[in-house]
């Protein structure tokens, strides 16, 4: 049996809430190597969770054990379908535990996730869950929020299950070279050497979902494609998925431009931060006129990520916000 724990050392008179899972042989996976998802979940709720054989106790604020009761179901249900966890996912199931119990997520069989070639890709937040419902549904998606939230990561995990699955030909992945006028001639190099260091998030994602050989085989045969923005005029990308990426650092020519790259079974993704523009003073960023463009339009999705979606370090999450509320004249 594994040893009650409550965060502040003192026992709960409540009753327990009691939860009965069917298969033991997942439990280990559930609890983690030496219980350590149980104890995250503890940490984060303020909970006390003990085991015996498959029914697990929890102990502690009747919200937070429901909370708790949701999450480990969430996880549970992962581990059915043949996902392993790991500490982001436990995170990830808490979020979307909360978000239920504000009636902001869907069901936790429901929440969606992504198989690609080398990993399963689950949401980690309502706003993911939200988000790879929009990239499934809609021909363009706008992706708005903070850094660390998955709206590039999960974009490109969607356009290489499309791949891989053929629903697609080709996957292009683009973004703003250096700066807004995309000025690469003083930097060293051939043209790859000069773009590629600003592509380099997009490449790390690949890697992360498509063996090392594939990845190189498919850029080197063009069913994969990372290009600078300038690269896109002029071309019609049908049969394509096809990501912008740092998007709050295009002009308004430069999103128009892009936009209209779209063919015929086309999909797109834009994602961005339109509190980071990097535009010289006086220039609107081509995302914001974007938004408020195309808002309303049939075809386009919009979803937006706050500092409570950052699925980095939880640090990075208080960074975001304590930026945030600096801007906002809170400090």
């Amino acid at each position: 049996m594994t040893a009650p724990r409550s965060p502040n050392g003192q026992g709960d008179d409540r009753r327990p809430l009691v939860v009965d899972f069917p298969d033991n042989r997942l439990l280990p996976r559930l609890f983690g190597e030496h219980d350590v998802h149980l104890a995250r979940i503890e940490r984060a709720l303020g909970v006390s969770v003990s085991s015996r054989g498959n029914r697990i106790a929890i102990s502690g604020d009747a919200t937070a054990a429901a909370i708790t009761r949701h999450a480990l179901r969430d996880l549970y249900r992962r581990l059915e379908g043949g996902h392993d966890i790991g500490p982001g996912d436990v995170d990830g199931a808490i979020r979307l535990a909360e978000a239920a119990a504000g009636e902001e997520a869907p069901a936790a069989a429901a929440v969606p996730g992504i198989r690609t070639g080398r990993r399963s890709i689950l949401a980690r937040s309502a706003a993911q869950a939200a988000y790879l419902d929009a990239l499934g549904r809609n021909e363009l998606v706008f992706g708005l929020g903070p850094a660390g939230t998955g709206k590039t990561y999960l974009a490109v995990a969607v356009a290489v299950a499309m791949l891989l699955d053929r629903r697609v030909d080709r996957l292009v992945l683009s973004r703003p070279a250096v700066e807004a006028g995309e000025r690469l001639g003083f930097l060293p190099g051939d043209m790859k050497e000069k773009v590629d260091p600003y592509l380099r998030p997009l490449y790390d994602a690949l890697h992360d979902m498509m063996p090392p050989g594939e990845v190189t085989r498919r850029l080197e045969n063009g069913d994969i494609e990372v290009a600078p923005l300038a690269f896109m005029r002029g071309r019609t990308l049908a049969n394509s998925f096809v990501i912008l990426d740092e998007a709050q650092n295009t002009t308004s020519g430069q999103m128009k431009m892009f936009l209209t790259r779209l063919g015929e079974n086309g999909r797109m993704a834009v994602t961005g931060d339109p509190s980071q523009i990097d535009l010289p003073p006086g220039v609107r960023s081509g995302l914001t006129e974007a938004v408020e463009t195309l808002t309303g339009v049939p075809g386009v999705g919009f979803c937006h990520f706050g500092e409570g979606d950052v699925v980095r370090h939880p640090l990075v999450s208080r960074i975001v916000r304590a930026y945030r509320l600096r801007e906002e004249g809170g400090r």
